[in-house]
């Protein structure tokens, strides 16, 4: 592993991890759901290591205008979660799958407003290229957020979801982060160590164009 020091506590982290730790929603998917990947890569960028995001594009009938790990559902011809998670990150940010070294597979989860079972791929961009949104069909937007940002207090709340629930969120490069891609980011910095104090009591509330969007994938 080529990884850097500052990312293999997370690395030890996962792999000592059990399923409950990750957990977004719940636990039991229905037999016959769709399978989908994602890539949670990290590398070091101009203002320190940093994790990759993309704002979907808000035509989408799914997770419209939601920023999100790369990533999409599992073709026959991919090679698993990884195979899947590489290829659409390339189709979505012209990312090269050659720079990247796989680290783990994280467990699989079973997101019930999205009726997907996603699984996260963790990577380490060993060589950087130029990403953009490369599929302005599905993209509207890429990102490399520093894990500064994400750690930094003032940036955390907790949101309310259409559902009534609390989840964490963060407000980090002019996008507001929450849902599943908000509940991974948010284990992975605690399990890293990477975690500040923050006002937990700080609770939000979906913009209205965000419920909307939301609110408009629920419709059958």
């Amino acid at each position: 592993m080529t990884a850097p020091d500052w990312l293999r506590p997370l690395v030890e982290a996962v792999a000592d991890a059990d399923t409950d730790v990750f957990l977004t929603g719940g636990r039991t998917a229905p037999p016959d759901v769709r399978r989908s990947a994602v890539l949670v890569l990290f590398g070091e960028g101009p203002h320190g290591p940093d994790v990759l995001l993309i704002e979907r594009s808000p035509h989408l009938r799914s997770h419209a205008g939601q920023p999100a790990f790369p990533g999409g559902g599992i073709d026959p011809t991919d090679d698993g979660p990884v195979g899947a998670a590489l290829r659409e990150a390339e189709e979505e940010t012209g990312l090269d799958p050659s720079g990247v070294e796989v680290l783990a597979v994280l467990p699989d989860l079973w997101v019930p407003p999205s009726a997907n079972v996603v699984t996260p791929v963790l990577a380490w961009w060993r060589t950087p290229c130029e990403v953009s949104a490369a599929d302005v069909g599905e993209v509207a937007a890429v990102a490399r957020v520093p894990i500064a940002e994400l750690a930094d207090p003032g940036n955390r709340l907790q949101l309310q979801h259409p559902s009534g629930m609390l989840g964490p969120a963060f407000e980090v490069a002019g996008m507001l982060v929450w849902g599943f891609t908000a509940g991974v980011l948010a284990r992975l910095m605690t399990l890293a160590g990477w975690d500040r104090s923050w006002d937990t009591t700080r609770v939000g509330e979906l913009p209205e164009e965000t419920l909307r969007l939301a609110m408009r994938q629920r419709r059958p």
